[in-house]
């Protein structure tokens, strides 16, 4: 008996949104509640061609630089212009040419609507996102590849497209954004595309990606099926890896901001559901000694981040510059209380922190090089009493 030859999983990603640029296809959609104010500037054709699971638009900045990967009909797109306003810019990257063609048909009149024009649409695979595919066919339309000495010249221009005029550039980008793409991604490209988000956000930039994930690992019978794989089933992965994917790949904050309680599809049992993730960039670089300190407010007793730093309630953990910057920020802010010394320590005067354990505080450290007079019980002002 023969083998069935292995799925092309791009293939039948490609061919499956193929069909739904030309027509409406119900059983890639999943039910959205977005802000209705932000889609009256949209034609019916892209509203109808929407295969989302979530809505990650809604943490778009003003100003943000944004990439949306997998942008398919340019919604998502189109959305975030308008809440990055004229002074942000919106990058959506796709490979299904009918898609690419329905979402820039539509740039200048939604521009004229909203008063700017801060749209792009490139081609590209998400799991690359260095490489402009457009740019490299104008080299191959030149170029086509006859004899092996053709192919090398390819393969040197493929190379140099990546290096010198990157698609998406190495710390680029503010936002990145996804709605139900990253289960079209074949399983062994999968911690290529979360390394990629993490190589194009610019330090202290984050991601919010809405996607399907499974509660449970998906049969190795399911992801033999094309359509399964295009239908967003196959490749869907299991909620605790999708989260720890991010984690494995640089980010921090790590966080389920939105989780369908009803699952969307249910396949030999497997319960297949939207959920959407928003992660941190700007954990990378050395840990100096500042005497800097956090408190945990809880309420658990203790809690431990990706680094493996614990946290226990009420003590004050010693911490690296970095942590502290971090823990002072979105999304830890708010059960830290920061305690910064009494006397700054100069950045070249800074030794080097061993950030490999957590260790407690002394409240003497944070008042290190500051004499300190005595202070008598009592308020000096209203705000004490």
């Amino acid at each position: 008996m023969s083998q069935a030859p292995p799925l092309d999983v791009l293939d039948a990603v490609r061919n499956r949104y193929s069909q739904g640029a030309r027509e409406f296809v119900p059983e890639l959609c999943c039910p959205v509640d977005y802000d209705a104010s932000l889609l009256e500037v949209l034609p019916e054709e892209i509203l109808e061609r929407d295969y989302g699971c979530g809505d990650p638009s809604r943490f778009c900045r003003p100003g943000d630089r944004v990439l949306d990967l997998g942008s398919g009909a340019g919604k998502i797109c189109y959305m975030a212009s308008q809440l990055v306003g004229e002074k942000g810019h919106v990058i959506g990257v796709d490979t299904t040419p009918e898609m690419l063609e329905l979402a820039r048909s539509h740039q200048d009149g939604i521009a004229r609507r909203i008063g700017w024009k801060n749209t792009e649409f490139q081609n590209g695979v998400i799991q690359d996102l260095a490489l402009d595919r457009d740019k490299l066919g104008a080299f191959l339309a030149e170029h086509p590849v006859r004899n092996l000495a053709d192919l090398a010249a390819l393969e040197a221009e493929t190379q140099r497209l990546r290096k010198e005029e990157p698609m998406i550039a190495d710390g680029s980008i503010d936002l990145v954004l996804s709605n139900c793409v990253l289960n079209l991604i074949d399983n062994a490209d999968k911690q290529k595309l979360f390394r990629e988000i993490h190589r194009v956000l610019k330090r202290g930039g984050r991601c919010a990606i809405s996607d399907i994930v499974s509660d449970q690992d998906v049969p190795e019978e399911l992801r033999g099926s094309a359509e399964l794989w295009s239908g967003c089933i196959s490749g869907a992965m299991r909620e605790d890896r999708f989260l720890q994917a991010f984690s494995d790949a640089g980010l921090y904050g790590v966080e389920i901001v939105a989780y369908q309680e009803k699952a969307w599809a249910i396949v030999e049992g497997t319960e297949f559901r939207s959920m959407t993730v928003v992660a941190h960039k700007g954990k990378e670089g050395a840990c100096y000694e500042h005497n800097e300190a956090v408190i945990y407010k809880g309420p658990w007793k203790q809690v431990i981040d990706d680094d493996g730093h614990v946290f226990r309630r009420g003590e004050r953990s010693a911490v690296c510059r970095k942590t502290f910057g971090i823990m002072r920020s979105e999304p830890y802010a708010p059960s830290m209380l920061p305690i910064p010394p009494l006397a700054e320590i100069a950045t070249e005067d800074a030794g080097v922190f061993a950030c490999s354990t957590t260790r407690r505080r002394d409240p003497r450290e944070t008042k290190t090089g500051v004499i300190r007079e005595n202070v008598a019980p009592g308020c000096d002002d209203e705000s004490c009493c």
